[in-house]
Parts: C-alpha cells; sequence; structure tokens
C-alpha cells in the first residue's frame, strides 16, 4: 500500500486527528509575507485545516490532495472545491502569492522533491513564498504503509540549491502539536526570487 492508498483507506481518522490542530504560529509567519487578499495554494491539504484558515484571513485559496477521500472530506470541512491531485500532476495558470505545503511533500522519495520544487515555483509569483515541512532526520524510511522523506538543515540546502528560483528565507525546527507525539520538524520559508 502505497502513502495515497493510506489516506485513502484511513482518511476519517486521519481527518478527526489532525483537523483540531493549532498551527497558528506557522499560519502567522507564512501570512506575514502575503499580501492582502492574497492568492494561496494549499498543496497536499490533508484535512482542509489551513485552507479553512486561509479563508477566514480573507485570502482567495485553492488546494488539492493525492486522497479523493480527504479531498471531500477537506472540501466540506473549508468550504471549498478541493482538487483531486498529486504534486508529479500539478501545472497552474494562476500565479500563487504563497504555497503551503504542510507536511505534506515528505510522502515524496527525495529523487523527485526538486521536480515537486520546481513545480511549485513556477505557480509562485516573483517574491511570492512556500511554505514546507518535514519530519527531522537524514534519511527516508517506510513506516507501516506510508513513505516518510526526512530533512535536516545540510539536505534541505541541498535540494534547495538544485531549484535555482527559490531561497531559503528562513528555516526552524518545531516540536509536533499533537498531544501523543514526541517528533521533531523541520520548517522553511522559500521565497521566490525571479
Amino acid at each position: 500500500m502505497s502513502s495515497e492508498q493510506y489516506y485513502q483507506t484511513h482518511a476519517q481518522s486521519f481527518f478527526e486527528n489532525t483537523y483540531r490542530v493549532d498551527m497558528s504560529s506557522l499560519h502567522g509567519l507564512f501570512c506575514r509575507y502575503l499580501p492582502e487578499g492574497a492568492w494561496v495554494l494549499d498543496a497536499g491539504c490533508g484535512s482542509g485545516r489551513d485552507s479553512k484558515v486561509f479563508i477566514e484571513k480573507g485570502f482567495q485559496v485553492d488546494a488539492f490532495d493525492a486522497s479523493p477521500a480527504l479531498a471531500k472530506l477537506a472540501s466540506g470541512y473549508a468550504g471549498i472545491s478541493v482538487h483531486t491531485l498529486r504534486f508529479e500532476e500539478f501545472v497552474s495558470d494562476l500565479l500563487y502569492d504563497g504555497i503551503w505545503c504542510c507536511a505534506s511533500l515528505l510522502h515524496l522519495p527525495y529523487s523527485q522533491l526538486s521536480e515537486a520544487l520546481l513545480r511549485l515555483s513556477k505557480a509562485c509569483k516573483s517574491g511570492g513564498v512556500i511554505y514546507v515541512s518535514f519530519k527531522y532526520g537524514d534519511q527516508e524510511r517506510q513506516v507501516g504503509e506510508r513513505h516518510f522523506t526526512d530533512l535536516n538543515e545540510d539536505r534541505l540546502n541541498t535540494l534547495i540549491h538544485s531549484v535555482s528560483a527559490l531561497r531559503i528565507e528562513k528555516c526552524w525546527t518545531t516540536a509536533d502539536q499533537r498531544p501523543d507525539r514526541d517528533e521533531r520538524w523541520l520548517n522553511a520559508l522559500l521565497l521566490k526570487d525571479s
């Protein structure tokens, strides 16, 4: 079973475990880079939790997730039409002020991350911001049915160096916000220079 199939099978339990998690400190950092009424893409939106917050902040939001079941739950929760889409299928004619990738890119193999970030950067306005988060570490691993690519600062630097349009504006670690988890996360804000 792939990560995508895992979320399809466990969509309701994943939704229940994540839609109420308080991400306000991360939202605050991201939103500082957005103009009023900004267009935001929630890429790999999961429960739709973050899409809902961005809509409430007055932003125009598009969202997608690879799991049809999660996309349906997120659509209902956030009140928008969430597309069923994988990162490798993503293409956009619209340019976004901000792209939010919270714990979503981490399911791609490391070898596919450059291409995914390149696709996202092409959909980001010049001067726009992309938020990414990964479990902290330096390996690829299989946990049950899901694949995880972990990043530390060195691996993130190497990755972003391969995507010339992006630069790291800020990189920091946080503890998992879910009460039953004892994990560290690597967070980064990436700016598109050109």
